[in-house]
């Protein structure tokens, strides 16, 4: 498998400099919908066709029914550079909540740059969550989706990290519905690693909760309850089999 992931990582990166380089370059030039489609539809979408022809990692989704037609806040659980990947094909446009320091990176991030994240400085955490919120609201209003991580960093695999309040208080400020998404993309590519695994990524998507009138704490409840019972449903990671 190393070899086949070296040829990923060779592919990987020179699609993400071709599309970095145009979309920082050109990106500017087109309206909004179509430049996300053009940067980060194209890019996104090669990377997980590359990403199955070299290393044999598919996926498969449950729940898609559980879609609304109107764009609305998603909590996604994190382990994996796969559900980055993933979650822009899946809800377009979309705006993520990010770490400011990404923008930095060299042709992601300055492409990135013209799609609107939501970027923080997590070390400033109120001021994180005023910009959350009058962002994630403008973006909602603009019927953009907004993608969050609620574990705050990427978790080893079938591990449930501590729920970050966030997306739970631009839910209250917005009345929003919160759709879960959770998967087991760690089991296949694991964060850090350089090794792949093939085999089916699982992606399960849950009923959006209804937020209107509802407090951040009531919400924040409701949502890791959500979260866990879908996590539940996953296939366990080898190494907790036996």
């Amino acid at each position: 498998m190393p070899v086949r992931a070296l040829l990923f990582y060779v592919g990987y990166t020179v699609a993400t400099v071709v599309w970095g380089t145009l979309g920082t370059v050109f990106g500017w030039l087109f309206p909004y919908r179509l430049r996300f489609r053009l940067i980060i539809g194209c890019w996104t979408g090669f990377c997980l066709r590359w990403l199955r022809w070299t290393c044999g990692i598919g996926y498969r989704v449950e729940g898609l029914e559980h879609v609304p037609e109107t764009p609305c806040i998603v909590l996604c659980r994190h382990e994996s550079t796969w559900e980055t990947l993933f979650l822009q094909q899946l809800f377009s446009p979309q705006a993520t909540l990010i770490k400011k320091e990404l923008l930095n990176i060299p042709f992601f991030g300055w492409a990135f740059r013209t799609l609107k994240p939501i970027a923080i400085d997590r070390s400033q955490q109120r001021k994180a969550l005023r910009t959350l919120i009058e962002l994630g609201s403008s973006r909602l209003d603009d019927g953009i989706w907004v993608v969050l991580f609620p574990e705050g960093t990427r978790m080893p695999a079938g591990r449930i990290g501590r729920f970050q309040p966030g997306g739970a208080a631009l839910a209250s400020a917005t009345g929003a519905p919160v759709l879960i998404v959770v998967h087991n993309a760690g089991s296949h590519w694991p964060a850090h690693a350089f090794r792949k695994r093939a085999g089916e990524v699982q992606v399960l998507i849950g009923e959006p909760i209804a937020t209107a009138g509802r407090s951040t704490k009531e919400i924040q409840a409701d949502c890791a309850a959500h979260f866990e019972a879908l996590m539940a449903r996953l296939p366990r990671p080898e190494a907790d089999r036996a």
